[in-house]
């Protein structure tokens, strides 16, 4: 089963579109990076499924079901721009949001404490939040976003105002809820974790969908049949099999050079070519990077 499949999702206002017929399919039990530049439609594609705004054309289908009211508490959701109520204290806050989401006072208070202890948090309880710094803050969010258990869990930049160590003990957490069967939308600018995390992503730009798959498939896509190769003595000029990008001297007659081959043949031609010429002494593909496909796709358009 998918967890959410959209379908021909448009959203107009007045003198703009948001979403122009976006449809895309996100598998139950992954990661799925919803990435775009700012202003691109991911927001308003969030809010839609969080029943904050309506679409006004298209459909929305989470777990086999047409969005409907009741799946509020399926979903867990944690904004880019904070929502605690900075007068309460964390713990009546803990517990008011998660009887929001349904669950009764006394399991609450349970899981509220659970999670504290688990983030080695409990001494907050009685803090309020206007008394915590923005990481403080960062953490009972996330707890109140996952603590009634969702299968859905949608983080719009998680990692906002956490150092390196608190970023890392919030991506345990989200690994550990994926483990769990967890389907987790992750919208993020910071590509570098949607290369560690990610299994698959879509691509959203000006409003329209530009790319979807999974991170394996589009880096495959998007290969540029480009080496780096390190070899003891000087390559002096491209050839009919290869195009030479750069070379630089490491040391002595040893140098590192980046290779592209001109049409689509086997690697392993490419190194005989090369092996007229130099002694080969490493040789490994460069594999795109989702930071370069991003840039490449957002600057020049999508790639049909």
């Amino acid at each position: 089963m998918e967890a959410l499949v959209a379908n021909n999702v448009t959203k107009r206002y007045t003198n703009h579109v948001a979403l122009d017929h976006v449809s895309l399919s996100i598998p139950e039990h992954t990661i799925f990076g919803l990435l775009g530049p700012n202003g691109a439609g991911k927001t308003t594609f969030i809010r839609i499924i969080n029943q904050i705004i309506n679409a006004d054309d298209g459909d929305i289908i989470i777990f086999g079901e047409k969005l409907q009211e009741k799946h509020i508490g399926t979903i867990g959701y944690l904004p880019e721009e904070r929502g605690l109520y900075k007068k309460l204290k964390v713990g009546d806050q803990l517990i008011y949001l998660a009887r929001l989401k349904g669950l009764s006072k006394h399991d609450a208070t349970e899981k509220s404490k659970a999670w504290m202890r688990k983030f080695e948090i409990t001494d907050w309880w009685n803090k309020k939040v206007e008394d915590l710094s923005k990481g403080m803050a960062q953490k009972v969010q996330f707890i109140s976003t996952v603590m009634h258990e969702p299968r859905l869990i949608i983080l719009d930049e998680p990692f906002s105002g956490f150092d390196p160590v608190n970023a890392q003990l919030i991506t345990q957490e989200i690994l550990e809820l994926k483990q769990k069967g967890c389907t987790i939308i992750f919208s993020t600018h910071r590509m570098e974790t949607v290369e560690d995390l990610c299994d698959h992503i879509a691509l959203i730009d000006k409003s329209k969908k530009i790319l979807e798959g999974s991170k394996k498939q589009i880096k495959e896509t998007y290969r540029t049949n480009t080496y780096t190769v390190e070899h003891k003595g000087e390559i002096h000029s491209s050839s009919s099999n290869y195009e030479l990008l750069s070379q630089k001297n490491l040391e002595d007659s040893f140098y590192q050079s980046v290779i592209r081959m001109k049409n689509n043949d086997n690697p392993n031609q490419l190194i005989r070519a090369l092996t007229e010429v130099t002694e080969v002494h490493s040789f490994i593909e460069k594999i795109p990077s989702m930071s370069e496909i991003f840039i490449t796709l957002v600057k020049g358009g999508s790639r049909e």
